[in-house]
């Protein structure tokens, strides 16, 4: 029984024997699912049951997944969950740019979709929790004010610029980030295509963070983007 029983899930899937699959698996861990099959359908779903977290498929009948994403975001902050099909890094990205906090890519086991949800209400709980100046994510902790970080209440030492992006990936901890966002947080609209910067700071806060390759807190989603983890949290 998940520590989260009884969080309300919808379910936005129009192929019927995988969403009774998925419904299925969802209820077995105690939460209170619900499903619809068209993007419509799952506005009005959103607006009057209010859901914990969204599982959205992006190929609707009727609304584009990524148009929902869109309508979503102009009023509601519930975690969504997009459902991609494999190969489609272009509509992650998009979807993910439109404000989808995460997705799995079909064919996709329910390990790893019931793990994302689980991570989705920590993150949605924890949303209503974080202290703004000390943004903690597992054993980092980020002081804004004094930009300073910690590791297992160790000292790091980053530049600017590396302390700019662990921040942003902090304030949005276990939500993959595209690369378009960060770079425009972090190094300013005009810098939208230089994907080089991000490897080059990533792979330097890993080394400064002390990361342990079987177990990473700094994510890399390939052709996507990056997201931090609390990776305690992550084997539960």
């Amino acid at each position: 029984m998940s520590d989260e029983a009884g969080a309300g899930i919808l379910v936005v899937e129009d192929d019927r024997s995988m969403a009774r699959v998925v419904v299925a698996a969802l209820k077995a861990r105690g939460y209170d699912v619900s499903a619809v099959t068209t993007g419509s359908a799952a506005l009005h779903r959103v607006e009057f049951q209010r859901p914990s977290v969204v599982l959205l498929d992006l190929g609707l009948p009727d609304v584009d997944g990524i148009d929902v994403c869109r309508r979503l975001r102009r009023w509601s902050t519930v975690p969504i969950i997009v459902i991609t099909a494999e190969g489609s890094d272009e509509r992650k990205v998009m979807a993910l740019d439109e404000g989808a906090d995460d997705y799995v890519t079909k064919p996709f086991s329910m390990p790893e979709l019931l793990a994302r949800v689980r991570v989705a209400l920590r993150h949605r709980r924890a949303a209503g929790m974080v202290d703004d100046n000390v943004l903690d994510v597992g054993d980092v902790s980020v002081d804004l004010p004094r930009h300073s970080v910690t590791v297992g209440g160790q000292p790091v030492d980053l530049t600017p610029k590396e302390f700019a992006f662990l921040a942003l990936l902090a304030r949005h901890a276990g939500k993959v980030l595209t690369h378009r966002s960060i770079l425009a947080e972090v190094w300013g609209p005009t810098a939208a295509g230089e994907t080089q910067y991000l490897r080059v700071y990533a792979n330097q806060l890993r080394k400064k963070l002390g990361e342990d390759p079987a177990r990473p807190r700094l994510i890399t989603e390939p052709g996507v983007g990056y997201r931090l983890v609390d990776r305690d949290a992550t084997d539960s």
